[in-house]
């Protein structure tokens, strides 16, 4: 695998670079986000780990702009932020995984590696269409009605597992363990957010809904009768 470490932390940096070393990986590194941000849209890696708290571009920002790009590297954030808000707020921005420091290098390996393999998209399928709704997994492309929509990273997640479960309710824990990765409940409505955000976008201004609540279960996208 080909690793890139954004980490200011010179201490961390040398752990990494040298138990992946041992474990046969090649790494590259730099300390701040700036050229980490270059470094990510101008080579070619396998897996991209970084800290939250950067120079010259904030963790947050990088990888959130990272995505808004087009880079689908998978990206993992290895920091000392702990708290279910900043895992929310990783998770939102656009990250993949997330895990605190200190940390036991077997467990970030296995993530990586779990990472590293995970294909960009489940099957053969290219194109995602119910209705007049189109999605393009290759390029990431949103298309109602022949007009284009544009989503964030986690709102493309969840129309395109929306889709792939046309007709069938998703639960919010359900919604949370495949889109954000939690397998607990957070407290928090970052569920119910952004479901009013997608249906914002892609039913507002069409006479038929697709997005759908159903009452005391979850959600579900169908053409409406």
């Amino acid at each position: 695998m080909r690793i890139l470490v954004i980490d200011g932390d010179p201490e961390t940096v040398g752990q990494l670079t040298c138990s992946f070393s041992r474990a046969g990986q090649q790494i590259e590194s730099t300390a701040d986000g700036r050229s980490g941000l270059m470094l990510a849209t101008t080579s070619p890696y396998d897996v991209i780990i970084l800290d939250r708290d950067l120079s010259e571009i904030d963790g947050l920002s990088l990888v959130a702009t990272l995505r808004q790009t087009g880079t689908a590297t998978p990206i993992l954030f290895l920091t000392s932020l702990g708290s279910v808000a900043d895992r929310v707020a990783g998770l939102e921005a656009g990250a993949d995984d997330y895990l605190l420091k200190p940390f036991d290098f077997s467990e970030l390996m296995a993530r990586v590696r779990a990472l590293a393999r995970r294909p960009p998209f489940q099957g053969q399928q290219i194109t995602l269409r119910v209705a007049d709704l189109e999605v393009n997994l290759i390029s990431r492309t949103v298309m109602r009605a022949g007009r284009v929509i544009d989503l964030l990273p986690r709102e493309f997640e969840l129309l395109v597992m929306l889709m792939r479960n046309e007709g069938r309710v998703l639960t919010r824990t359900m919604l949370l363990e495949r889109i954000w990765d939690f397998h607990f409940d957070p407290k928090t409505s970052v569920v119910e957010t952004h479901v009013s955000r997608l249906r914002m976008k892609i039913d507002r201004t069409y006479p038929a809904r697709l997005i759908h609540t159903v009452r005391g279960r979850g959600y579900s996208l169908y053409p409406s009768s």
